[in-house]
């Protein structure tokens, strides 16, 4: 990617009013709540009888994905910007995206063991996500000599935790009291739920980025490419530790997606609706990397589904 490229990628710029702002948020916190629907609290009892599959999924995705996603991001220095590098992090900071459980019902993975790691990696976002961006963001920044074009990257940690626990940690509670009190009504809308949000999400993201529309389309192609390069890293990853693991086979699925479904949105919410970025040169690169991962892993999550649905299914015990 030549340095014109990178530089008219990282200046695409998303301007929210406080009303879009507000509405990127009612949604994201919309969308957990019908993840939450699906959580009963008697589905960790069963899970945790055998916990080497939950703690070998939360490894995955609270350690090994943002540590080899600061790897690569090292490796692909001089092709990508050093804002995209950072967009990738951030990506692996999030939790499990709110499509996994479904994700994993169609690929008859284990839909336990998917709910269970979705619950704890939301539940822990309040601490890793902004840990883990600090942590793997400097050291990509000092790593990859970078330096030089990136200020210091300081969390404001309680303006984090605080978005954060709004966004997810309250729908999650209310998702769950439903489930639990309200069985008929939670069943009624999780999947209608998990649906809408999909649409609702693409949308906003296609209105975000209509102001920059031509900015995107020429750069589309390399978005793609870091993209679809660190999905494939990641659903590898999870593959990969669940097979050395000799973990049975559809808590293999389950950790594949699980680890290559991130909450993206979440990222695009901390860029936009927090003062992390405050003083940082255009950062256009780390909005359209979380962006298109939002859509993107959508599409690489059914595909990877609908081959496990057609493996054969005595490869499932």
């Amino acid at each position: 990617m030549s340095p014109e490229i990178a530089a008219t990628i990282d200046s695409i710029e998303v301007n929210l009013n406080a009303g879009g702002m507000n509405t990127i948020n009612i949604i994201l916190a919309f969308v957990m709540y019908g993840v939450a629907l699906g959580i009963k609290p008697g589905i960790f009892i069963e899970v945790f009888k055998k916990p080497k599959s939950v703690i070998l999924g939360a490894i995955c995705q609270l350690v090994l994905l943002p540590a080899f996603t600061c790897l690569l991001a090292i490796l692909l220095t001089g092709w990508i910007s050093p804002m995209m590098g950072l967009g990738m992090i951030l990506v692996a900071a999030c939790p499990g995206g709110n499509i996994s459980n479904f994700m994993s019902s169609l690929g008859k993975a284990n839909i336990e063991l998917s709910v269970s790691l979705t619950a704890i990696s939301t539940a822990l976002a309040v601490f890793m996500t902004p840990l883990n961006f600090w942590l793997w963001g400097n050291i990509y920044v000092h790593t990859a000599n970078v330096a030089h074009a990136v200020p210091t990257l300081v969390i404001p940690l309680w303006e984090v935790f605080k978005t954060i626990f709004i966004l997810l940690g309250i729908p999650l509670v209310l998702g769950i009291l439903t489930s639990r009190f309200l069985p008929k009504v939670a069943n009624a809308l999780k999947k209608p739920l998990q649906w809408l949000s999909i649409v609702i999400f693409v949308g906003m993201v296609i209105l975000a980025f209509s102001g920059n529309i031509n900015a995107f389309l020429q750069c589309i192609k390399y978005i793609f490419i870091v993209v679809l390069i660190h999905n494939l890293l990641a659903l590898t990853l999870g593959f990969t530790t669940a097979t050395v693991a000799k973990l049975p086979w559809k808590d293999r699925r389950t950790l594949t997606i699980e680890t290559g479904i991130q909450n993206s949105g979440l990222g695009l919410a901390l860029m936009l609706g927090t003062s992390i970025f405050a003083g940082f040169p255009p950062h256009g690169g780390m909005l359209v990397i979380t962006a298109w991962w939002g859509i993107w892993h959508i599409i690489s999550g059914l595909t990877v589904a609908t081959i496990f649905n057609r493996t054969r299914k005595d490869a499932c015990a």
